[in-house]
C-alpha cells in the first residue's frame, strides 16, 4: 500500500514526458492520445493542457465530460490511471496563465487567435500499478 499517494503519484507524473488523456466518443468508444506534460497541476487531483479547440478531442468532452488519464514510468514498470471528468475552458483568465511565447508554434493566432483552448482534468478515482500490483484509491 502506497504510504504517501499525493507524493509518490506526483513525482512519477512529473518525470514523465509524455502522458495519455482519454475520451468517449459518439458511438461509446474509448479514444486515447499521447500528450505533452500538463501544462499545470495541482496535486494528483487537477491538471491543465492546452490544445486546438477544432480538435476530435473536444467535440468528445463536451459531448461526454468522462475521461481517464495515465502516465507511466517505463524504467520502473509503474504507472498510474486516474479517472474523473474533462472540462474545454474559454475562459481568457486562465488562457493567459497557461501561454507561453514558445506556444506561437502550435497557435499561430496566438493566445486570442481562436483555436488556442483548455483542458481540466479532475480525477475522483485512481488505480496505481507497482511491483506486479495494483491498487485504488480515491482523490480527495
Amino acid at each position: 500500500m502506497m504510504r504517501n499517494p499525493q507524493e509518490t503519484i506526483g513525482n512519477l507524473i512529473d518525470k514523465q514526458g509524455v502522458g495519455f488523456i482519454s475520451s468517449v466518443d459518439e458511438n461509446g468508444f474509448p479514444n486515447t492520445k499521447a500528450m505533452l506534460p500538463p501544462v499545470k497541476r495541482e496535486g494528483i487531483k487537477t491538471f491543465y493542457w492546452h490544445t486546438n479547440s477544432p480538435s476530435m478531442r473536444i467535440k468528445h468532452y463536451r459531448n461526454n465530460n468522462k475521461a481517464c488519464i495515465y502516465f507511466y514510468d517505463k524504467r520502473f514498470f509503474r504507472g498510474v490511471m486516474l479517472k474523473g471528468t474533462m472540462e474545454v475552458l474559454e475562459d481568457k483568465k486562465i488562457k493567459k496563465e497557461i501561454w507561453k511565447e514558445e506556444f506561437n508554434v502550435y497557435y499561430k493566432g496566438g493566445m486570442n487567435g481562436g483555436d488556442f483552448i483548455i483542458i481540466k482534468f479532475t480525477a475522483q478515482t485512481g488505480r496505481y500499478y507497482s511491483n506486479f500490483s495494483s491498487e485504488d484509491f480515491k482523490i480527495e
